[in-house]
């Protein structure tokens, strides 16, 4: 059975396309959820109107995610991590990692669009590759550090200690 579909179906067809299916499939599934329409010249025309306005859109869409790829393209970010004397991370920096450091620079992006072969496991810099959709691409320098633990700390920079005075808490207690 022919039928001209209305949408873009995975594994199936784009949008204006005339395809041939299964009788069972057009009655059960595609005809009911208006996925698809009989192919005739009314249709044809509706379909191809529909087509004009969905190309527009995605024009549209790919224009604005060009611009985003241009405003990340060459960002450097910084993420501080935890790593023994010889550089190693005690953890792994992913893609979460990364989009959580751009958000702080005002980029917002997905972790799915962050292409990384293997997690990120030693101190260095290194170039990310951000996908936004085929064919838009940007690159993102990550700068991965050390953090600073509080033994490395000097000790103008450690936190005052607590004042705790027992001695003056225990007269206190005597007197009640």
């Amino acid at each position: 059975m022919k039928v001209l579909l209305k949408r873009n179906v995975s594994k199936l067809g784009k949008i204006g396309d005339v395809v041939e299916v299964k009788p069972g499939y057009a009655r059960n599934y595609l005809l009911p959820q208006g996925v698809a329409v009989a192919p005739n010249e009314a249709n044809l025309r509706a379909v191809e109107a529909e087509k004009q306005r969905y190309l527009d859109e995605l024009a549209e869409q790919r224009k604005g995610l060009e611009v985003q790829a241009s405003a990340v393209n060459g960002k450097e970010i910084t993420i501080s991590a935890r790593a023994n004397e010889e550089g190693h991370l005690y953890g792994s920096i992913g893609p979460a990692q990364i989009c959580a450091a751009l958000t702080e620079e005002g980029v917002f992006i997905e972790p799915k669009m962050v292409q990384l072969h293997e997690p990120i496991r030693q101190l260095d810099k290194y170039d990310v590759l951000v996908e936004f959709d085929e064919g838009i691409t940007a690159t993102v320098h990550v700068w991965i550090l050390p953090t600073r633990d509080m033994d490395e700390m000097d000790l103008d920079e450690a936190p005052a200690p607590l004042d705790t005075d027992v001695e003056g808490a225990a007269e206190d207690a005597d007197a009640e």
